[in-house]
């Protein structure tokens, strides 16, 4: 029996040719393609640390996050300027003044800037002042969106909507593709299962990063901060995340001397002593596997050597 709309993963070469692995046969079974944002390649052997405040709420504190992220070994500023909260009575962003700031503190820093779009009417304003698109989980099958941002010509962080199977999210990022623009870099945020929000806040899938490199060539990312929205377990998630093979992180900090409480998500924002500890993390974890890849390398060279010699002999 066919249930209508139901999708499996052997129906990824048809719900997104453009970015399927199967149909791609030019990224054989592990290439994939490198996103890169004003300097920053998603996809490359070093993983891409994003960090800065969920909402960009005055000049000061986005102008020290900024400032705290670089030093902390942060490639990339976050920052949301339009913020779409459960309650219309929660703060909402800054609109068109946060995204200025975002930009002066990008520029200040150095890092590129990556920001939320939330709506179409605002796809071309936003790209003004961003480096990077960032579609949210609450909008990813928002699909004329989708259309929007590809057509933007800016690199687009799609995150996976907080019940998105594989296929839908896929199909999402296909949406984009079809626009010309295959600049797409994944996010996993963590979905809703059966024990989110009993302990954390939702459930980190990593098992979805093997599978997206299994399915497609983009880069994956994870936001360790919204899937457990407790700071003190972002930083072990992170570690998870990065071992599981991730691209990236995309975190949110906070200033822990400041006298105001971040106005969003203030209970998963980390230090930025935290998020030194988990650049630093990164860095290891990095050099340890090009200095296995070397030795296995340089093993595989010898024995390359080794068989030529012999044939030579005979």
């Amino acid at each position: 029996m066919q249930i209508a709309g139901k999708l499996e993963i052997e129906d990824l070469p048809r719900v997104c040719p453009l970015l399927s692995r199967a149909v791609n046969p030019a990224y054989g079974r592990h290439g994939r393609l490198a996103v890169t944002v004003a300097g920053v390649t998603f996809g490359g052997r070093r993983p891409v640390v994003i960090a800065g405040p969920c909402a960009v709420e005055n000049r000061a504190q986005t102008l020290a996050l900024a400032q705290a992220a670089r030093a902390a070994g942060a490639a990339m500023l976050r920052g949301g300027a339009y913020k779409p909260r459960t309650s219309p009575h929660d703060f909402q962003g800054l609109g068109l003044d946060g995204l200025k700031i975002l930009r002066e503190a990008g520029d200040l820093t150095g890092l590129p800037v990556v920001t939320e779009v939330i709506d179409v009417r605002l796809v071309e304003t936003v790209a003004q002042y961003a480096d990077m698109l960032q579609i949210g989980s609450r909008s990813m099958q928002n699909y004329p969106l989708l259309v929007e941002a590809g057509r933007a010509g800016k690199p687009v962080l799609l995150k996976r909507g907080m019940a998105a199977s594989l296929c839908e999210w896929l199909g999402a990022a296909e949406y984009i593709a079809l626009e010309g623009n295959l600049q797409i870099v994944l996010c996993e945020r963590g979905i809703r299962a059966h024990s989110a929000g009993e302990y954390s806040r939702f459930t980190l899938d990593l098992n979805v990063i093997p599978a997206v490199r299994e399915a497609a060539f983009l880069p994956v990312i994870v936001d360790p901060s919204h899937a457990t929205g407790i700071s003190a377990r972002v930083e072990p998630a992170s570690r998870a995340a990065l071992e599981a093979g991730s691209d990236g992180l995309i975190v949110e900090i906070a200033l822990p001397q400041s006298a105001c409480r971040p106005l969003c998500d203030a209970g998963q924002a980390i230090s930025p002593a935290t998020l030194s500890r988990i650049t630093a993390f990164a860095e290891r974890r990095t050099a340890a596997m090009e200095s296995e890849t070397d030795c296995v390398e340089s093993e595989l060279a010898a024995v390359g050597a080794e068989s030529e010699s012999a044939g030579a002999r005979q």
